[in-house]
């Protein structure tokens, strides 16, 4: 461990410590691992000043705990003319205009006999993710420049030293570049991994996931810090919400609609999280309260472009989202079919394109769920059976659509179609018309 005195802070004074960190003048600033500028100096004996795996100079209290990073002022702002800052300090907004809304143009509402999600409980385990690397201990040199490189492939998972909020950095930038990650949660995993790999195949340049400074170098140039602030509205803490939703189909077609049940998952949603991840980052907070202040990932906006073609890797759990070029404009992590009931083989056509779209279940049809032997309709909303998307495929009964469980995206099984995460399908239907060529492929 390369470290440095406790007494250094009380030797250059508090007086120079505050000019070199204030975060106005500084040329360096002292980051929390919530990702906020530190707005006090830590007191002399409650902090050892230590070096991270990155070499990093890092703040660690007397039990162990990281205070604060210190970083380049440049890798936390990004440039004057790219955005604002927040009320809040060190909080950076790069996106002050929503854009335009687009005309739908679509059906408002969709009855199908699809194969619905997996049921609660079916289909594999989680990815094991590591935990975050600890701070101090002798493992805290920094590393040599003659490190063998990692080669990232789609079957093998990266062990990274990033810190989660690193991972976090990683997770956003690949979202922003269309590659998703599915839910950001601050973790490595397959989904992840998959996604740095395709991002490879489209840019034709490396990623080294274990690079944070080339890492937050890469966000900051595509629209500013991973982490913001929002103010919860009084539109969010409104809703409709409902209280639960049942497991039973009959139970589900009883309900108004298939809402969400708290303005916590609506958040989590909106901002491509896992609701644990947005509680960690929020601890404490009641998201019911309008004017709220509380800290969201900054997705930013949903890729553009023409989709022509779609191909349906199987073993992969991924979709990739090919232009007329032949280009890969977008990848998302997917769960498609299983062994008792797989995906269709070959080529498909999207048919139909719906949003919000109601769902038809028939015993006939479908599945066997619960003592339900009757057609049910259950009605539209995020936690429906189908999501908020719908893209009905040439071949009956099969479609790419959302999913009321956007965490187990990649990680668990479908029932034949093919699910993305609710946003995913949602950015993908508006690249896509019918007639566009779906592949599965082994």
């Amino acid at each position: 461990m390369v470290a440095l005195a406790a007494t250094s802070l009380a030797t250059t004074g508090a007086s120079w410590a505050q000019s070199v960190y204030d975060y106005r003048k500084s040329q360096t600033l002292l980051v929390s691992p919530e990702g906020d500028i530190l707005d006090y100096i830590p007191e002399t004996g409650d902090v050892v000043i230590s070096r991270d795996r990155m070499g990093r100079t890092v703040l660690i209290d007397r039990f162990g705990n990281l205070v604060a990073t210190e970083i380049p002022a440049e890798s936390y702002y990004p440039p004057q003319n790219a955005g604002r800052h927040r009320d809040l300090p060190g909080v950076y907004d790069p996106y002050r205009n929503d854009p335009p809304p687009q005309p739908r143009g679509w059906d408002d509402d969709v009855t199908t006999a699809s194969i619905p999600d997996a049921l609660p409980g079916d289909g594999q385990p989680f990815d094991g993710s590591p935990s975050d690397m600890p701070y101090g201990g002798p493992d805290m040199a920094p590393p040599t420049d003659n490190a063998p490189a990692r080669t990232v492939t789609p079957e093998i998972p990266v062990k990274s030293n990033l810190s989660r909020l690193e991972i976090t950095a990683l997770q956003v930038f690949l979202d922003r570049e269309g590659v998703s990650p599915g839910v950001i949660d601050g973790k490595m995993g397959q989904n992840v991994n998959k996604a740095i790999v395709a991002w490879q195949t489209m840019t034709g340049e490396t990623l080294d996931p274990n690079n944070a400074e080339d890492i937050l170098e890469r966000l900051r140039l595509s629209g500013g810090l991973a982490i913001n602030s929002y103010t919860i509205t009084a539109g969010d803490a409104a809703g409709p919400y409902v209280a639960s939703i049942p497991e039973d189909y009959a139970h589900k077609a009883q309900l108004p609609a298939m809402a969400y049940t708290s303005t916590a998952e609506m958040l989590a949603e909106k901002f491509h999280m896992d609701e644990g991840y947005l509680r960690e980052l929020n601890p404490g907070v009641d998201f019911s309260i309008p004017g709220t202040i509380i800290k969201v990932i900054e997705p930013g906006p949903p890729k553009t472009g023409s989709v022509t073609r779609i191909v349906a890797d199987k073993a992969l759990k991924q979709v990739f989202a090919y232009g007329a070029d032949g280009n890969l404009v977008a990848a998302y992590p997917a769960s498609i079919g299983s062994t008792d009931t797989p995906s269709p083989s070959g080529t498909v056509t999207i048919e139909r394109i719906a949003l919000n779209p109601g769902y038809t279940y028939n015993p006939k049809v479908n599945f066997q769920q619960g003592a339900n032997d009757k057609i049910l309709q259950i009605p539209p909303g995020p936690n429906g059976p189908v999501g908020t998307v719908w893209l009905a495929l040439s071949k009956p009964t099969y479609g790419i659509h959302g999913t009321p469980e956007p965490s187990k995206i990649g990680r668990t099984q479908s029932h034949g179609c093919i699910r993305l995460t609710n946003w995913d399908a949602t950015e993908l239907a508006k690249m896509v018309k019918p007639g566009v060529t779906v592949e599965f492929v082994d």
